[in-house]
């Protein structure tokens, strides 16, 4: 094994002419990749306030557009060097700016597809960690001139898998074609969900279809595709076809079911992000639809996470499916001898002014039945936004009952009980334990 560094040509051009033209081309190549991509990121931004205003996050890539630009002036400056002398000095740094521009492709790809929230996880803050540490290796190999034996040792090591022999070096291609392609994929797949989330004119449901067909249709190519990069058969998947099929019939029956469900709420628009829905004992508004379960969450800020199979297999009340009005009402029970015919249009009036209270249907109020304590009167009115609560409202309404009825002087009937205490028991049935003390 022999080593060769390529920067010890650099010794013999340091003081020619050629090496300065070198560093020029060198400079001039950093100073402009930063220049051009500086300029594309304040007119992205420029075009990004003006059409849409969430739009300027996809323009933060100067990090990732110079190193790029720059891979590719040196890239050009070498070519045009080459023809007239030798570029040891662009030879060196062309490797060198080509492995920071992809680290700044790949971590600005992940962050992009893995982000939440604006922080990073810290397995992703891992992988960058370790994938940067082999880029860097990578580059020190190169640079010591050890890459072509290393090559060659890998061509050369074999592992055996079944009948055939494998060799390192077609491993390593498949995983890295299959990282590249799954990383590129998912990339894809967040743009294409943030394009269709913006497009109004499409349901929402039929949306969030797209977008998960989009994104599950893009890693199967992928992942196919890498497969064929790294020269593997594709038809040794059909026996992983086939277990998996068996897996799926036999054990995975309910997350199929599931996911399955998940589809046919999405598509058939019988429930949508934003409904307010009741399912069993719960509920609240959807605020997600996934493919294998929905997110409710209540008034009282508790999510509750429920398998789509539910919402299939079971009953769901949806109080926004075609109308978004809800019909609440509160009862009250007042005296017999009250004036119905003068208090129900009053209670009608002072219940109209209140915000939320819809004035087309308006409140009305009834008389539902004669109780054993007095008259039972029923004040109902509709609201249009049942995402807000109805708890505070419907206590609002009776403060304003309440009040009203204190200015009438109408009295609200409540139940009396009368306890009397028996002084005399008679002697024929004598009480237990009186019985008991007499023992």
């Amino acid at each position: 094994m022999t080593l060769s560094f390529p920067w010890l040509d650099l010794w013999s051009e340091v003081r020619t002419a050629g090496f300065i033209w070198q560093a020029i081309a060198v400079a001039a190549s950093i100073l402009l990749s930063l220049l051009l991509s500086r300029l594309a990121v304040r007119w992205g931004s420029a075009q990004s306030r003006t059409a849409d205003p969430e739009a300027s996050q996809a323009w933060s890539v100067h990090p990732v557009l110079w190193p790029i630009a720059a891979f590719a002036l040196l890239a050009a400056a070498r070519m045009v060097f080459l023809k007239w002398q030798p570029a040891p000095l662009l030879t060196l740094a062309l490797p060198i700016v080509g492995s920071l521009a992809l680290l700044r492709l790949v971590f600005y790809l992940l962050r992009r597809v893995f982000m939440r929230n604006g922080n990073a996880g810290g397995l992703l803050l891992g992988f960058e960690k370790v994938f940067a540490t082999l880029v860097w290796l990578g580059l020190a190999i190169h640079l010591t001139g050890l890459l072509p034996d290393l090559i060659a040792y890998l061509e050369r090591t074999s592992i055996p898998t079944g009948r055939y022999q494998t060799s390192l070096l077609v491993i390593i291609q498949a995983i890295a074609s299959i990282g590249a392609t799954l990383i590129l994929a998912l990339w894809l797949g967040a743009v294409l969900e943030e394009r269709l989330m913006k497009v109004s004119t499409i349901h929402s449901s039929a949306r969030l279809v797209m977008a998960r067909a989009g994104r599950a249709s893009l890693i199967l190519v992928a992942i196919l595709l890498s497969l064929s990069l790294a020269g593997i058969d594709l038809t040794v998947l059909s026996v992983f076809g086939g277990a998996l099929g068996v897996g799926i019939g036999l054990g995975l029956q309910k997350i199929v079911s599931s996911y399955v469900s998940g589809f046919v709420i999405l598509l058939e628009r019988s429930m949508a992000v934003g409904d307010m829905v009741s399912v069993a004992t719960f509920y609240g508004q959807v605020t997600r639809i996934n493919t294998r379960y929905t997110i409710i969450r209540s008034l009282d800020g508790i999510e509750t996470v429920i398998p789509n199979d539910i919402l299939i297999s079971g009953a769901v009340q949806n109080h926004s499916l075609s109308d978004r009005k809800l019909r609440l009402a509160t009862r009250v029970t007042v005296a017999y001898e009250t004036d119905v015919e003068m208090m129900l249009p009053k209670l009608v009036d002072v219940i109209r002014d209140i915000p939320r209270i819809c004035q087309d249907p308006a409140p009305h109020a009834l008389l539902t039945g004669f109780g054993v304590n007095g008259l039972e009167l029923e004040l109902g009115f509709w609201i249009e936004d049942p995402e807000n609560g109805k708890g505070n409202l419907l206590s609002l309404v009776n403060r304003t009952i309440w009040r009203v009825l204190s200015e009438e002087n109408v009295r609200i009937p409540y139940s009396q009980h009368e306890i009397r205490m028996a002084t005399n028991v008679p002697q024929s049935f004598p009480s237990p334990e009186l019985s008991s003390i007499k023992q």
